[in-house]
């Protein structure tokens, strides 16, 4: 994956895409006439989070072929898989975009926005500046382990199924069911809402 320097950049959230990915782009623009939905989550537990997860909003719109259609209200999570208190707690939210991108160049995007905000990848579970998942797109089901759709792990997470039901709560997780009804079973324990904090919606 390309590697991207921010040296010299006041706003590290506007990133080069992809020779490759602008090709693959072009090619969907002409034989593509219905973009395709995707659910994306987004976390976020060092440095300013509100300011990066906007940042990480902003960037995705800026992405050809890509447009951020609905974007949830902020919910602070305790972090997963790690002992209480041994991490910043996170800031979460969902977004959903409509994209000619296929599923792999979405995942590229997503994580060169990572490596922009210099997300360091040195233990599983790790703080991280910002976390970009493809939870799901459109109504693949795949178990490629490069990009597992829907994500392995979204139907038990109440920091996705919480946002992501407050955008649009008739959501389907493919191959689990109505979001409404995963959401019911596990509970939103550890997940609060910052009806404080607000992300925009890219114009």
């Amino acid at each position: 994956m390309t590697a991207f320097s921010t040296e010299g950049q006041s706003d590290p959230t506007v990133q080069p895409v992809p020779a490759s990915v602008v090709e693959q782009v072009d090619a969907a623009d002409v034989t593509l006439s219905n973009p395709k939905p995707a659910v994306i989550s987004l976390g976020s537990n060092l440095g300013n989070r509100l300011e990066t997860l906007q940042g990480a909003i902003d960037a995705l719109e800026d992405t050809p072929g890509l447009r951020v259609k609905a974007v949830s209200p902020v919910y602070e999570t305790e972090p997963w898989g790690v002992a209480p208190g041994s991490q910043p707690s996170y800031f979460n939210a969902v977004i959903v975009v409509k994209t000619t991108l296929p599923p792999s160049s979405l995942l590229e995007r997503g994580q060169a926005i990572e490596e922009a905000f210099d997300r360091v990848r040195e233990e599983r579970w790790g703080p991280r500046t910002i976390d970009v998942d493809i939870v799901a797109y459109a109504d693949v089901v795949s178990d490629d382990p490069a990009l597992t759709l829907p994500h392995p792990r979204a139907h038990e997470r109440a920091f996705v199924l919480a946002p992501w039901h407050d955008i649009d709560p008739e959501a389907q997780l493919p191959g689990h069911g109505p979001v409404a009804e995963l959401l019911g079973t596990i509970g939103r324990g550890g997940v609060h809402p910052r009806a404080d904090l607000e992300l925009r919606l890219p114009e």
